[in-house]
């Protein structure tokens, strides 16, 4: 791994809701050993705003915060990334993007698979409930993440970690 913070991109269809709040849960609990991103490869060009709420009740500044493309992630100038992360629900028969290879180096790559909360059908209530059970359930597997020693890892290593994160 570099000798720089361990770039992390999570990908979901849209990026509105559980990329989002893995970015911040990532950018504010693993700080400085990494740094995340997200993006989605069918951008729904808003992010939601219970998505954005769960994302400021951890300090996360949410004013750059926006629903993109992965395509951002993909050009040469863009950040590479030593980690991604797909967080759709494949229980749910959503199609989850897959990465391809940046420079000729496929970066670790794993699935942790989350109900979308935006689906909730309900009061205003029940969907902040969903969306904090969701939150919830990311933030366990971001604990594990930052305590794992990511910097001793090849990515294959890492990448059967990441997969273990998520079985647990």
């Amino acid at each position: 791994m570099p000798d720089r913070p361990v770039n992390v991109l999570f990908l979901c269809t849209h990026n509105s809701a559980r990329s989002v709040m893995a970015e911040a849960l990532l950018n504010v609990l693993g700080r400085e050993r990494f740094l995340a991103y997200s993006a989605g490869s069918m951008p729904s060009g808003r992010v939601n705003p219970f998505a954005i709420e769960m994302a400021k009740t951890i300090g996360f500044e949410t004013d750059h915060i926006r629903s993109k493309s992965w395509d951002e992630f993909a050009t040469p100038g863009a950040p590479k990334m030593d980690i991604v992360i797909t967080v759709c629900d494949n229980a749910a028969n959503e199609v989850c993007p897959i990465w391809p290879t940046q420079n000729g180096q496929a970066p670790a790559i794993a699935h942790w698979g989350f109900p979308d909360p935006s689906t909730t059908v309900g009061s205003e209530t029940d969907k902040r409930r969903a969306f904090q059970e969701v939150f919830q359930s990311i933030r366990e597997h971001i604990l594990l993440l930052v305590n794992l020693p990511v910097e001793n890892r090849d990515r294959q290593a890492l990448a059967i970690e990441l997969k273990h994160i998520h079985a647990r």
